[in-house]
């Protein structure tokens, strides 16, 4: 990961400015476009794709090794903003003391949720997308069993959004 230290002349302090990552890099290298948003606390690449670049994007990681879907889950950015699906993925291998990682985002509006599913490319999408769908809405266009996997199916709304208003009473029916 290269870095750039910029100062600024109006208060003269300085600034750590992110140019590149390798696997950025190797996605541009590729022409897919996205965008590397920072690292996280374990120096780890978070990239921002768009929802029609999210299956050329996760093949070409698959492509590069990144064999383990290791999380994927759903995410609001709070009432009126956007929901997100985030997909963290891990290079495992036998000799691999610490395997490489990324963190893909993808941003969604609230209104109308759509990202193809990933669950051809990595099995292990299978209940997390379905989770995701569950608690925000979130449609995982190509998923083979997009049904709720922890509410009942005749719930109404997402419980996991910032602003879901929980019902005052809910029937179980037929549960004894």
């Amino acid at each position: 990961m290269e870095e750039q230290t910029t100062q600024s002349a109006a208060d003269g302090q300085t600034a750590i400015e992110l140019v590149t990552g390798p696997i950025s890099d190797a996605l541009k290298a590729r022409g897919l476009p996205h965008e590397l948003t920072g690292l996280d606390n374990r120096k780890i690449e978070i990239i921002k794709v768009e929802p029609e670049h999210l299956i050329a994007v996760a093949r070409a990681l698959y492509d590069d090794g990144f064999n383990y879907l290791a999380c994927q889950c759903g995410f609001d950015e709070g009432p009126g903003d956007s929901l997100g699906s985030m997909y963290h993925l891990t290079k495992l291998s036998d000799s691999a003391d610490r395997p490489p990682e990324v963190r893909i985002k993808v941003f969604l509006p609230r209104d109308n949720p759509r990202v193809p599913s990933v669950y051809w490319i990595w099995k292990t999408a299978d209940w997390q997308e379905r989770e995701s769908f569950d608690m925000y809405g979130i449609i995982y266009e190509g998923h083979p069993n997009l049904i709720r996997i922890l509410m009942p199916e005749d719930w109404v709304g997402w419980p996991m959004r910032k602003d879901y208003v929980t019902p005052d009473f809910y029937e179980l029916q037929d549960a004894y």
